[in-house]
């Protein structure tokens, strides 16, 4: 599973240097809103957002340089105002490192009509973890926002960017380590310079309210109780999640394991990185450079030639090791799957949707030189990408691509092969530790449409595979109904295959009773991630 970390202009540019968790999208890419700004008559250079319904302009008059205005706390807000209306991701780290600073600082510039100064690293690793806390506590500092606004009505009509400068400001007096009073005054004059001095105004009222508050532990908090629900509406609330998502992981794990599940995936996400051995880069010589920069790390207990990083990413980025193809990042709980496929030299291998590409290379990487690897991907960028990808880390001699619909090709080939892996598009429930936005993005709506195209894909993937040979199917979610049950859906629409059970090739702390591989974010303090071994019949 791969995370996206470049974001506007080009999205998936920065595939070839990470390779971080992200649920793949079933058919498109997401959708890009163009932002617009609104203009404040008799002010010319300055720019407002509209209300939640509207949109904001950018004006064309000479920018100003505000000196006043703090800069991670202007990125933070317009970045949480493009999130919100569709033309951004969550993250902000790009191939380039530091030039994402310039690239945040323009979107300022364009939409509020005035540049703060630089960003410098504290600045960007300041606005990564607002931007990111933000988003996944909406739900809950929402409620706040409301409740200090004593008026429903009031805070449903908001003005974009003044409830995105709100947000900032309640989550940094909540959860971060900030004088209260700096973060008053700084998002006060960012809303009289962004907006209009009455905005500045309504921002401090609410703010220092909001300091009392918490100063007297009296944070009007949801109430969890009566029915089912209700708690799971406050529940939703208090640990800022969809309510479908409580009520389904409460209806599968119980409330317990639904309020644990709900902590790690607000809690801050950790990554980890895979030495290139084919480069000749092994886990030791990683260590060794994480040494070097100070990054604090752990290797894992499960893969050999994996690292496990808290904090220090932007100095691994500067250090050249992900540009120059020594390493990648992956998390465990996704390169577990690999020994499930068990690639050996001299293997035929598919990897049915494998765009952006870290299981195709991890499973490159184990041929040595030595047999084949189809990758096959209906997103044409990405698949170009990973073949770019699969040069730098110097497995391309054993990769080609297909850019192909699987159902498609499956329907016309008449080439089987020793092992197939199928890593379908999921809901990535697994994955929402390091997807901030990914819980406002799914619907329950959603889980219809995906349990059906992943049966499609399964079906298409199980011709490909000779008899006596291997089909892996496997999702970064923990839900039941993508993972299990389309295993046991197959299972009686394909009475060829049989499960072969996980325990032989993955730690048995990772295996269910059934013999799948499940990585349990709760109990392993991973990713969420499922895998079936399938063999076909002789």
């Amino acid at each position: 599973m791969l995370l996206l970390l470049k974001m506007e202009g080009a999205p998936h540019s920065f595939y070839s240097l990470l390779s971080i968790s992200s649920p793949k999208s079933p058919r498109c890419k997401k959708p890009t809103i163009q932002l617009m700004l609104w203009k404040r008559p008799r002010e010319p250079n300055r720019a407002i957002s509209t209300r939640r319904t509207g949109s904001v302009i950018h004006t064309q008059k000479p920018h100003k340089l505000n000196l006043e205005v703090s800069p991670h706390r202007a990125v933070s807000a317009v970045r949480l105002l493009r999130i919100e209306l569709g033309g951004a991701f969550a993250d902000l780290l790009n191939d380039k490192g530091k030039g994402s600073g310039n690239n945040e600082m323009g979107y300022v510039e364009r939409t509020l009509g005035f540049r703060t100064r630089e960003l410098e690293d504290r600045d960007l690793r300041l606005v990564s973890d607002i931007v990111g806390g933000a988003i996944r506590w909406r739900r809950y500092l929402d409620h706040l926002i409301c409740c200090l606004c004593h008026n429903e009505r009031l805070f449903r009509s908001m003005e974009p960017l003044l409830l995105q400068i709100l947000r900032v400001g309640f989550y940094e007096i909540i959860k971060l380590d900030i004088p209260p009073y700096a973060v008053v005054d700084e998002n006060v004059r960012l809303a009289k310079v962004a907006l209009r001095p009455g905005a500045g105004n309504m921002v401090n009222g609410i703010l220092r309210k909001l300091v009392l508050l918490k100063e007297n532990d009296s944070l009007p908090l949801p109430k969890v109780e009566g029915d089912d629900r209700s708690q799971a509406r406050g529940l939703a609330t208090l640990f800022s999640h969809p309510v479908w998502m409580v009520r389904r992981w409460i209806k599968y794990f119980g409330k317990e394991e639904a309020v644990k599940l709900m902590t790690w995936n607000n809690s801050d996400p950790h990554f980890s990185l895979r030495a290139n051995k084919r480069k000749g880069f092994t886990r030791a010589d990683l260590v060794k450079q994480l040494e070097m920069l100070k990054v604090p790390y752990e290797v894992s207990f499960h893969l050999d030639d994996f690292v496990r990083i808290g904090t220090g990413m932007q100095s691994i980025i500067h250090s050249g090791l992900l540009k120059d193809g020594l390493c990648s990042v992956q998390d465990e709980s996704a390169g577990l799957v690999i020994p499930l496929v068990d690639p050996q030299p001299g293997d035929s291998i598919v990897d049915c949707c494998a765009a952006p590409g870290g299981k195709t290379l991890f499973m490159a990487s184990c041929l040595n030189g030595q047999g084949t690897l189809l990758a096959i991907d209906i997103n044409k960028g990405r698949l170009r990408i990973l073949k770019e990808t699969a040069e730098l880390h110097q497995v391309d001699d054993v990769i080609s691509t297909v850019h192909a619909d699987l159902r498609n090709f499956a329907d016309g080939n008449p080439v089987k092969s020793d092992k197939v892996l199928l890593d379908v598009p999921c809901s990535g429930l697994g994955v929402l530790s390091k997807r901030a936005d990914l819980r406002w993005n799914r619907r329950l709506e959603d889980m219809e449409q995906l349990t059906k195209l992943q049966d499609e894909l399964l079906d298409a993937a199980s011709m490909l595979v000779k008899p006596g040979g291997v089909l892996v199917y496997s999702t970064c979610s923990i839900d039941f109904e993508e993972n299990e049950e389309r295993v046991a859906e197959f299972l009686l629409r394909h009475p060829e295959y049989c499960i072969d059970p996980a325990d032989r090739y993955v730690p048995t702390d990772f295996v269910t009773d059934k013999g799948f591989y499940f990585s349990n974010p709760v109990k392993h303090s991973l990713d969420g991630a499922f895998a079936a071994r399938l063999i076909h019949s002789l």
